[in-house]
């Protein structure tokens, strides 16, 4: 009984990963920040931009796509830098056209105001809900645009400090994106 179980297993266990169609890819992509952060003064928000890669493994309509990039974040007078590193989930609807969600790992690698060094100020991590759409063009390039929206407080602020901000403070930032896949599909 047990070895029969086993080898049907096995037998379903190939006839979903033969139909599953596996498609790897991996490229470059990068684009457009407007960002902002909710914070007491409704500050102005920050046009800056975003770089780094990705990789997508893609079955049939459903796709999980890593991703690694530089994005500069903040406000008009706060610079806030980061590398984040999002794991979306992407569902494909009819041809390359796709929706996306998935969290978003964030690490500060520096902030400033007014020309100033502000890193103290602020938590070193940052953990976001990412959600967009997207599509996969001919000639290997895809066009997406997404939400960032930040989950916890990203205030570290002492109030006894030169700079500090009051109360809680979460990263928002809305991207648009251009990226080529170098190989794969």
């Amino acid at each position: 009984m047990k070895k029969s179980l086993f080898f049907l297993c096995i037998l379903i266990g190939y006839s979903f990963s033969a139909s599953a169609q596996l498609k790897f890819g991996a490229g470059i992509k990068g684009g457009l920040n407007f960002a902002n952060i909710n914070a007491v003064g409704d500050p102005d928000s920050r046009t800056g931009w975003h770089a780094g890669a990705f990789a997508r493994l893609k079955f049939t309509k459903f796709a999980i796509q890593p991703e690694v990039y530089y994005s500069a974040q903040g406000t008009d007078d706060i610079d806030l830098d980061y590398i984040n590193i999002p794991i979306l989930a992407k569902f494909y609807l009819v041809g390359g056209l796709n929706i996306f969600v998935g969290p978003q790992f964030g690490i500060l690698t520096s902030a400033e105001a007014l020309s100033l060094n502000v890193d103290d100020a602020f938590n070193d991590s940052d953990f976001s809900l990412v959600f967009g759409a997207g599509i996969d063009l001919p000639f290997k390039l895809s066009l997406d645009a997404r939400y960032v929206l930040g989950l916890n407080d990203i205030n570290d602020s002492n109030p006894l400090s030169d700079f500090s901000l009051d109360g809680d403070i979460n990263n928002r930032v809305f991207q648009v994106s251009v990226g080529y896949t170098l190989f794969g599909k």
